[in-house]
């Protein structure tokens, strides 16, 4: 994929040696994402709710509704134009919040299966309504889990952001995908499933549907993936049938963080083809997950390469073997 990483084994360091910062005490104050302040947040999307219960009232399971302070808008036109060599637009999009549990004190690793699974179909959900607006070219969902990692409310949350543009990360992931198809006619994410199975030094765990593991090049110690084990380039085109087994997995990977590395900030990422490249060949959506372990300084953000104390094969044995 042309990334490189350097694993710096002079600075190796155990699990238990990563130290990040402890979260704030807890405010004795209202949340707004908790059951009966619905009015303190913009009318919701999409919920699941119990059955008899009224839109924008207590009775739900999982919410979604825009979020009350968006990195962009979605009333307007896109107005591109130049501005000499530049070019700029409207900052037309969509930012949307999905809560994914009305307990205040649960985190997302601690969900049932089914409650995971509620969530991924909200993903998937709200996907497909947004594609549908053709000044829209990709949705990004992520959730940034602890202060560290971003999230400013502690209610346990996700994001998405649908966007007029493909993101640079996005496009360059596309472009070393398409370039391996090309040379060799298959997806590179296959063939990194077909050679981790194999290999099995960097499996974290795997279930009939997905396999969780530690990429090759990690940017990060303990950066982990969730990738289907059915080739699928869009995330809202998998089969709704895996999304169990998904969850399954999703919560297996969380689980073990928390419990190996004393419940970090994170960050995740679910990594999908932008809507002109569905159906594609040479790729393959999944999911990224990236503790908050380490700090990024001016050798990364100038030479664009990572250092990273821990081997991936170190980071997965571990989790691996770990009893959650």
């Amino acid at each position: 994929m042309g990334r490189w990483v350097i694993i710096s084994t002079e600075r190796a360091r155990r699990p238990l040696e990563y130290q990040h910062e402890a979260p704030p005490a807890r405010a004795a104050t209202f949340c707004p994402f908790c059951p009966g302040y619905e009015d303190k947040t913009p009318h919701e999307l999409f919920a699941f709710r119990e059955r008899g219960t009224s839109p924008n009232g207590p009775g739900w399971n999982l919410r979604v509704f825009p979020n009350r302070f968006p990195a962009l808008k979605i009333e307007g036109a896109l107005d591109r134009q130049g501005e000499g060599l530049y070019d700029k637009m409207n900052g037309v999009g969509a930012h949307e919040v999905i809560v994914e549990t009305p307990r205040h004190e649960l985190l997302l690793s601690d969900l049932d299966e089914e409650a995971i699974e509620r969530v991924l179909l909200a993903y998937r959900e709200r996907i497909n309504d947004l594609k549908r607006d053709t000044r829209f070219r990709y949705v990004m969902v992520f959730k940034n889990h602890g202060a560290a990692a971003g999230a400013s409310i502690e209610h346990t949350h996700s994001q998405l952001i649908a966007l007029p543009v493909v993101p640079i990360n996005i496009a360059e992931m596309m472009r070393g995908a398409r370039h391996h198809f090309e040379y060799k006619e298959r997806c590179i994410f296959c063939d990194i499933l077909k050679q981790e199975l194999v290999d099995g030094r960097r499996v974290i765990y795997d279930n009939p549907g997905f396999v969780v593991l530690a990429p090759y090049a990690p940017k990060q110690p303990f950066e982990t993936w969730v990738l289907p084990k059915l080739h699928t380039a869009a995330f809202e085109e998998a089969p709704t049938a895996g999304f169990r087994q998904l969850a399954n997995a999703l919560k297996t990977a969380l689980r073990k963080l928390k419990v190996a590395l004393d419940n970090p900030p994170y960050n995740f990422m679910l990594l999908t083809a932008p809507f002109a490249d569905h159906g594609a060949q040479h790729y393959h959506w999944h999911i990224q997950i990236m503790p908050t372990l380490t700090k990024v300084a001016g050798f990364e953000w100038g030479s664009g390469f990572y250092i990273n104390p821990t081997p991936p094969e170190d980071a997965a044995g571990f989790l691996r073997e770990l009893e959650t």
